[in-house]
């Protein structure tokens, strides 16, 4: 696992140790920023099942301000402490362990991008879209990702949230979101 752009490019990151936690792959995550990239300089990014910190790191890699994330699993809480040491970015970024539904509970913070990479058996991502919506922590402009399991089709419209893009891969699937006006 890697940095594959902007000023750490090219840095190695800790991987995962627990099997259950996917990282994105590079491919993947080089799709993702070519997407997104117009949201991505001076963002603040929310990066919700973080697993490794991957995906937020590479946005402050590219430009991004500041990224929130969080994740439940103190295994994923302690690798994502150690690969923003390795990179040096802790002054942009702070770390949360707890559950999603928890965090959109309190979160009072507002973003551009939001991006969920929840596990594949995850059953409450449609619940999550939804509270992200009624929190109205996406900014009126911002992007909300959602990585997951290409068997598992996504609705083209959730709350008020349109689907606009999608790419499907070998396992995974990008379904990319803005709000309707």
């Amino acid at each position: 696992m890697r940095v594959i752009a902007g000023k750490m490019r090219g840095m190695n990151l800790n991987s995962p140790k627990d099997r259950r936690v996917r990282p994105t792959t590079d491919r993947i995550k080089e799709d993702l920023f070519n997407i997104i990239m117009p949201y991505v300089i001076d963002a603040r990014v929310l990066d919700l099942f973080a697993g490794s910190g991957a995906i937020g790191i590479e946005a402050i890699s590219r430009g991004s301000e500041f990224v929130t994330f969080v994740d439940k699993s103190k295994a994923s809480i302690d690798l994502i402490k150690q690969n923003v040491n390795k990179t040096k970015c802790f002054d942009e970024c702070e770390i949360i362990k707890t559950d999603a539904l928890s965090f959109l509970d309190t979160c009072e913070s507002k973003y551009d991008i939001i991006y969920l990479d929840p596990p594949y058996k995850y059953d409450k991502i449609k619940l999550i879209i939804e509270k992200i919506d009624k929190c109205g922590i996406l900014k009126k402009e911002g992007v909300l990702i959602v990585e997951h399991d290409r068997k598992i089709s996504f609705d083209e419209k959730i709350s008020r949230f349109k689907m606009y893009k999608s790419k499907t891969y070998s396992l995974s699937m990008l379904s990319f979101y803005n709000l309707e006006e």
